[in-house]
């Protein structure tokens, strides 16, 4: 809101997403966050340049191409558009939207990696650890969870091959340094505590940083048979998204918004870009970001979504049932500043209804509402002032100083949270100066007038403000009392609305919502099976291809439980042991098995069946079974193999 502001470039970036698949609400929340910060800054006056993109490169989706039967190139361009369609759908405000399978990324990888290896900072050597395929990660025996991968929980393998290595303990005194001269380069504080108590301190180790066990990555250019790992690959998007060149001929964009102002990163991710990324920019002779927050998570319920748990809450559903700026709202009200936040279908109704229909929707309804009764939709200030408008007038020139501090800081929530004090303000302050009694007193026509413009105008501050939060909504508020006065500088005085005219008719913003009815379509169309019609006459079973057949993965299993379905009584609900895990399946068998039958039997389960709900109860895979005239039976082994064996 200032006159350098408007000269001064401003540089974000979010995590650039992994395509492995269809990005949840969870993933989600992080454009969202960005996308908030980003209209602030442009609207405070800054030259905004907002990247994102996707990370497309790696084993685990090498692995997933090869499931679908396509090539990795065709499967990362389907995954990336659905992400970027994703975005999109958010109604996200970025400028830039690299990929790492870009051709001028992927020559800029050769380059840094052939100057850091010239140099002496990367070296070729052995590695010989345990190793996590869906997070791409090597760890040591002290670095797991009960055997597990610390990051995502999951079974590591043993892994030996050859590869290239990153001299990280060479940069560690400096980037201590860094961080000592830096106080605020990483947010939360607590993160901060995390990289140097368990990471810097006990010594850093050096980083892998080439493969030789896959090949869908980016070449080493001087030793092909080994690609570019993912922390060269992924990080440095944020350089070359801006035309960085290893060789110094740089874009101007790069000179111009180089270096970040901030990164926003999940908080799993903090590491690598508070410790991999900053010595990486040291070796290469470049400044470093200035700030990198790594936000909570978006919980559901009380715990991390999971495809695997079945419990995933997707943006387009929410959207669909709810609307852009209403999921919007809840993602950025919900998220603390450090603690991970909360989403559930019932949450998210009950948010809108007390806070976007009662509290924004309903004050901008019957305040237009009552300028249209009394006035015929005429705004002016006659300045016939009581007591009681004094607070209302200093809580609202004092709010954007509050939102600006609150950004300042990324408390992004607690930023929107302040908008809406005013708006409860706005409320109280009817109660207080109840119009509808002013009105039927002639000789207070213009005290009367002097309220609702103090409403209208203290409407208009908070429309302006939800701009970078709630966009489209804030500019329906703002197309209803019909005014172009909509930036931050207006908010520097108290009453710039003018003497005009609101429209004759308010909009509903928000609805209120009939929780149980909702939740019970919301049931019916996401989570109920679907019945296929019956037939006639049997179909002709079609023809598949051997990539057809490979597209579906099927193990053994041993059933270690098994108990009638609660609600349905030709369902039987299976614990069954797969080696890794244990799957929860619902069966249409009980017509032919006992529970107490089949415990202890060996099956052949489907295990990448998108999970649903039947009857209540989640399944998470379907069981084989060979189906007769007038009897089944599970399909089982002759042998006994394994839990998890793969059956092709």
């Amino acid at each position: 809101m200032c006159e350098q502001c408007k000269k001064e470039p401003f540089y974000l970036t979010t995590a650039i997403a992994y395509t492995s698949g269809r990005p949840h609400i969870g993933n989600t929340y992080e454009i969202i966050l960005s996308d908030a910060i980003a209209r602030y800054k442009r609207a405070q006056g800054y030259d905004v340049f907002f990247q994102t993109g996707t990370d497309e490169h790696g084993q685990k989706i090498e692995e997933k191409a090869a499931a679908e039967g396509v090539t990795p190139k065709e499967f990362v361009d389907r995954v990336a558009g659905m992400i970027q369609k994703n975005w999109d759908l958010m109604n996200v405000s970025y400028d830039k939207f690299i990929r790492t399978t870009d051709t001028y990324h992927e020559k800029q990888i050769q380059k840094i990696f052939k100057k850091l290896y010239e140099q002496g900072d990367i070296y070729k050597s052995v590695y010989e650890g345990l190793y996590c395929t869906p997070c791409e990660s090597f760890w040591t025996e002290s670095q797991l969870v009960d055997g597990c991968c610390p990051d995502c929980g999951r079974p590591v393998k043993k892994a030996s091959e050859e590869a290239y290595f990153f001299r990280l303990s060479k940069y560690a005194d400096r980037l201590i340094e860094y961080y000592d001269t830096h106080p605020t380069f990483i947010q939360p504080q607590s993160r901060k505590n995390e990289m140097i108590n368990n990471f810097i301190k006990p010594g850093l180790q050096d980083l892998c940083v080439s493969r030789t066990s896959f090949t869908w990555g980016i070449p080493v250019d001087f030793d092909p048979k080994h690609v570019v790992y993912v922390w060269i690959d992924a990080l440095s998007n944020y350089i070359t998204g801006l035309g960085y060149d290893v060789d110094g001929n740089h874009d101007p964009k790069y000179k111009k918004y180089w270096p970040a102002d901030i990164h926003v990163i999940g908080k799993d991710i903090v590491r690598f870009h508070t410790i991999y990324w900053p010595i990486m920019l040291m070796a290469l002779g470049e400044p470093l970001p200035k700030k990198v927050f790594g936000h909570p998570w978006l919980l559901i319920g009380e715990g991390k979504m999971s495809k695997s748990k079945g419990n995933v809450i997707y943006a387009e559903d929410l959207v669909h049932y709810f609307g852009v700026d209403a999921v919007r709202y809840f993602c950025l009200h919900e998220m603390p500043f450090a603690q991970d936040g909360t989403i559930t279908w019932e949450l998210m109704i009950e948010r809108i209804n007390s806070d976007l229909a009662n509290i924004l929707g309903n004050l901008v309804n019957r305040t237009i509402s009552m300028s249209n009764k009394y006035f015929q939709g005429e705004v002016y200030n006659p300045g016939v002032s009581e007591p009681v408008d004094e607070e209302l007038i200093a809580l609202a020139l004092d709010t954007p100083k509050r939102v600006e501090k609150l950004m300042e800081d990324v408390h992004v929530g607690d930023a929107l949270d302040e908008i809406f004090v005013l708006l409860k303000r706005c409320n109280k302050y009817i109660d207080e100066t109840m119009p509808w009694k002013l009105a039927k007193e002639e000789d207070k026509k213009d005290r009367l007038a002097t309220v609702l413009y103090n409403l209208l105008e203290s409407i208009r501050f908070a429309a302006v403000l939800l701009q970078s939060f709630i966009p489209e909504t804030a500019d329906k508020i703002l197309e209803q009392l019909q005014t172009e006065t909509k930036s931050l500088e207006s908010l520097e005085t108290f009453g710039n609305l003018g003497s005009q005219k609101v429209v004759k008719k308010p909009t509903i913003l928000f609805a209120r919502i009939d929780e149980k009815e909702m939740l019970e379509k919301i049931h019916t169309e996401l989570n109920a099976p679907k019945e296929q019609p019956k037939e006639e006459k049997k179909a002709e079973t079609p023809q598949i291809t051997i990539d057809d057949f490979a597209k579906v993965e099927m193990k053994v299993g041993t059933i270690v439980s098994c108990e009638k379905h609660p609600k349905a009584d030709r369902l039987l609900v299976e614990q069954i042991d797969l080696g890794d895990e244990v799957r929860q399946i619902v069966s249409g068998i009980a017509k032919y098995y006992k529970p107490e039958d089949i415990v202890g039997k060996k099956v052949i389960v489907v295990t990448n069946l998108k999970p649903v709900q039947l009857r209540g109860v989640e399944s998470n895979g379907m069981v084989l079974c060979a189906l007769g005239d007038k009897d089944l039976s599970l399909t089982g082994i002759d042998k006994d193999l394994p839990n998890g064996t793969i059956v092709r």
